[in-house]
C-alpha cells in the first residue's frame, strides 16, 4: 500500500508541472517495468551516456565533483557492474571502471554517490541503443573527394548565434583575419546543395568544438570542452542535423580532432585531475599566474625523431611533450585515463553523429605509441571506417612509416589508414613553377607518383592542392590559372584520396600577404548577407572563376562514376619535349591525363604510348565532351591540361 501510494503521488507532481518547464532536476523515466527518478546531482560525468552492444564492454567514466574522492558509487542495474574505483590526486575527480555485459538493455539507470559524512548524490546515466551495425560505417576512400570548411568563414547561417555572453570572445569583425566571422553549422547546412552539385563526396569541416579563448578562437584547434559544440557554431542537434542531410545526399561527415592538446581555458586546467594530466604540467603550474610563451616549453618541432634510430632522447621528449603553443597544453597520452579517455570521446562522437570519417590533427606530436593504440582501437570497432593523420613532412619515406601495413623496421603498427600527402603537394607546386628540363619542371611531378613504390596502400593516402594552413593553390602558383587547373585535374585523377579546401574552386588566394592564416581562412564569397559576390550562385564571379568553377565541377561529377579513377592501375610516363602522359586502367575504361607544358603548338607521338592500347579508339574529353581518335600523332595547341575517357558517357 505504501509503494502505490509512493508512486502515486510521484505521478501527481509529474503532471502538474508546467509543460514548459524545461529544466526538471528530477522526473520519472520508464526503464521497462520499473521506475526510477531521474537526478543531476553531479558536475559533469563524461562521456555524458554511452551504448549497449560494443565489443569492447569496458567504459570509464570521468566524474568531476567537489569532494567526490570521499564517496563510494553504487550502480543497480542489469548487466551493469562497477570494476573499479579510481581516486585522482585531485580530491574533485573520480574514475570509475564500467563492464557493460552483452546481456545489458539500453535504458537509464542512476549512479548513486555516499559521502562518508552521510550525505548522497545521485547521477542518472544512460545506455542507448546503436543507431546501425559497426560495419555499416562507412568511410572515405579513393571514390571520394573531400570538401575542407574553416566554417567560420563558410557561411554566417544563423546569425543569433553569432555572439555568446558566456564565453571569452564576445566580438564579431569580418574586417580582422584573426576574429570571428560569425560561420556556422547551418550556414553548411543551407549549402549542401551547393557541396552536392559541385561533386563533392565528403565534408570535412575544421573543429567545431567549444573554444573558449580570449581570442583566435575561430579555428577550433584549441577545444575547451571535448564533448560540446560551441554554440556560436550551433548546436549539437544542428551537428546531427548537418551529418544526416549530408548523408541523405550521399556525402560523409569528416570530423576534425585532436588528441595533441587542448586550449588552455579547458575546464580541467582550473583543476587538473592528476599531477601528470598534461605534458610540463609542474612548470606551467609553477609559472601559471603569469603565464605567456616565454614561460612555455614548446615543442621542438623535430618530427623526424619519430623515426630517426639515432635521436636523443631530449629530442624525442621536446618533440613529443613540448607544448604546440604557449595557449594549447599538452596532453599526456602516457596517463592512462587520459588515454582512455581520448579514445572514448572519438568513439562517442562517431557513434553520436554516425560519422565518416575521422582527420587526426597534429598526428606525430602525441605520443605515437598511444596513437597506435588510439587508432587501433576504433579500427577494431569500425572496421570500415576511416581515419586519416596529418604529418606535414615532404618525405615520403616518414609518410610511409605513419600508414598502417607499413614495415617498419623498429616495428612499429599505426593502425592509421590514410597519411597525408604533403610530399606530393609540394612536387606538383615546383613541378608546375619550375622551367622544364632534365631535373626540373614536370619531371618531379613523375619522380614524386614514382615513390608510390614505398607506401602500403597509396590509394588511401590524401592528397590536395592547399588546405588551412598553408597558401592557396592559385598563390602558390604565382597565380597561374593554367596551371592552378593542371594541378587540380592532376590530383583529381591520382591514385589517391583527394581533399579541397573550400575556394580554390574559385581561385581564393592570399596573394596579398602569402601564409597568413587569417587571410587564407578568407570569407567565402555569398555566405553572408549583403555579399556583392555570391560563388553559390556564380552571381559576381568574374569569367576566369567561373571557367575554373565549371572545369572543378564537370571533373568531379565525372569522377563520381569512374571506376578507373578510384581504382584502377595506374601507368605514367617520363616527361618528354614538355609533356607528361598518366593513365588510370580497368575494364572497360581508360583515363588519359595529358599534361602540357609548351607555349607553342606542339604535335607528340603517340605511338610512344602504344602499350596502353588506344589506337584507333575513341576518347572523348571529359570538359568539354569533345571527341577524337586516337591514331598516330595529336596536336597540342596551348599549354594546360585535358583529361580523356574512352567511355562514351
Amino acid at each position: 500500500m505504501i509503494k502505490v501510494s509512493s508512486i502515486f503521488i510521484v505521478w501527481l507532481m509529474v503532471l502538474n508541472m508546467p509543460l514548459n518547464h524545461t529544466k526538471i532536476e528530477k522526473s520519472i523515466v520508464a526503464n521497462k517495468n520499473s521506475l526510477i527518478v531521474e537526478h543531476n546531482d553531479i558536475e559533469r560525468i563524461e562521456p555524458s551516456n554511452w551504448w549497449v552492444g560494443f565489443k569492447n564492454s569496458e567504459l570509464q567514466l570521468l566524474v568531476k565533483h567537489p569532494n567526490i574522492t570521499t564517496a563510494i558509487p553504487e550502480i543497480d542495474y542489469a548487466g551493469v557492474s562497477i570494476k573499479k574505483v579510481h581516486k585522482a590526486d585531485s580530491e574533485n575527480y573520480l574514475f570509475i571502471d564500467l563492464n557493460i555485459d552483452k546481456t545489458a538493455k539500453a535504458g537509464k539507470f542512476n549512479i548513486v554517490f555516499k559521502f562518508k559524512n552521510g550525505n548522497k548524490k545521485t547521477q542518472t546515466y544512460e545506455l542507448k541503443s546503436r543507431k546501425i551495425p559497426a560495419e555499416d560505417y562507412v568511410g572515405f576512400n579513393s571514390s571520394d573527394v573531400i570538401y575542407l570548411i574553416t566554417p567560420d568563414r563558410f557561411s554566417n547561417g544563423k546569425p543569433s548565434n553569432d555572439i555568446h555572453e558566456n564565453l571569452l570572445e564576445k566580438t564579431i569583425d569580418r574586417t580582422n583575419d584573426y576574429a570571428r566571422h560569425g560561420g556556422d553549422i547551418q550556414g553548411i547546412i543551407n549549402h549542401l546543395d551547393y557541396i552536392e552539385s559541385m561533386g563533392f563526396t565528403a565534408i570535412w569541416s575544421c573543429p567545431l568544438l567549444t573554444n573558449n579563448m580570449p581570442s583566435g578562437s575561430y579555428h577550433g584547434y584549441a577545444m575547451t570542452d571535448f564533448y560540446e559544440i560551441d554554440p556560436r557554431f550551433g548546436t549539437l542537434e544542428e551537428y546531427l542535423e548537418l551529418a544526416s542531410k549530408a548523408k541523405e545526399k550521399g556525402m560523409k561527415l569528416i570530423i576534425d580532432q585532436v588528441a595533441n592538446h587542448c586550449g588552455l581555458e579547458h575546464w580541467w586546467m582550473k583543476d587538473l585531475p592528476f599531477k601528470d594530466w598534461v605534458n610540463y604540467q609542474e612548470n606551467y603550474e609553477d609559472n601559471k599566474d603569469s603565464w605567456d610563451k616565454r614561460a612555455t616549453i614548446t615543442s621542438n618541432h623535430r618530427r623526424t625523431s619519430n623515426q630517426d634510430i639515432y635521436s636523443s632522447k631530449k629530442d624525442r621528449e621536446e618533440m613529443s611533450d613540448g607544448w604546440f603553443v604557449s595557449g594549447m597544453p599538452d596532453l599526456n597520452q602516457r596517463n592512462p585515463f587520459m588515454a582512455k579517455y581520448i579514445i572514448q570521446n572519438s568513439i562517442w562522437w562517431i557513434e553520436t553523429a554516425s560519422l565518416g570519417g575521422i582527420r587526426q590533427d597534429t598526428y606525430p606530436y602525441s605520443d605515437k605509441e598511444f596513437m597506435g593504440q588510439w587508432a587501433g582501437a576504433i579500427m577494431e570497432q569500425y572496421p570500415n571506417f576511416s581515419i586519416v593523420g596529418e604529418e606535414w613532412s615532404y618525405n615520403p619515406l616518414i609518410i610511409g612509416y605513419w600508414q598502417k601495413g607499413a614495415n617498419n623496421r623498429d616495428g612499429y603498427k599505426s593502425n592509421l589508414k590514410s597519411p597525408m600527402d604533403f610530399a606530393m603537394q609540394r612536387q606538383i607546386v615546383n613541378g608546375l613553377n619550375e622551367w622544364e628540363s632534365w631535373d626540373t619542371g614536370l619531371v618531379k611531378m613523375y619522380e614524386g607518383l614514382a615513390n608510390d613504390f614505398h607506401y602500403a596502400t597509396p590509394k588511401d593516402i590524401m592528397v590536395f592542392p592547399d588546405n588551412h594552413d598553408m597558401s592557396r593553390i592559385f598563390t602558390q602558383l604565382k597565380e597561374d590559372v593554367v596551371n592552378t587547373k593542371v594541378a587540380l585535374g592532376y590530383i583529381l585523377t591520382l591514385p589517391r584520396i583527394p581533399q579541397i579546401y573550400y575556394g580554390t574552386e574559385i581561385l581564393m588566394n592570399d596573394s596579398a600577404n602569402p601564409g597568413d592564416h587569417g587571410l587564407i581562412r578568407t570569407d567565402f564569397p555569398g555566405g553572408w548577407e549583403g555579399d556583392a559576390v555570391n560563388a553559390f550562385t556564380g552571381e559576381g564571379l568574374n569569367d576566369t572563376q567561373k571557367d575554373m568553377q565549371g572545369f572543378v565541377k564537370k571533373l568531379l561529377n565525372y569522377r563520381k562514376e569512374s571506376k578507373a579513377i578510384h581504382e584502377g592501375k595506374t601507368i605514367h610516363f617520363a616527361p618528354f619535349m614538355g609533356t607528361y602522359l598518366l593513365f588510370r586502367i580497368i575494364d572497360g575504361e581508360t583515363v588519359a591525363v595529358i599534361i602540357n607544358k609548351n607555349d607553342s603548338p606542339i604535335t607528340i607521338d603517340l605511338k610512344r604510348y602504344d602499350e596502353i592500347g588506344l589506337k584507333g579508339k575513341t576518347l572523348k574529353n571529359i570538359v568539354t565532351n569533345e571527341t577524337f581518335v586516337w591514331g598516330n600523332e595529336m596536336m597540342l595547341n596551348s599549354k594546360g591540361i585535358s583529361i580523356f575517357t574512352t567511355k562514351a558517357n
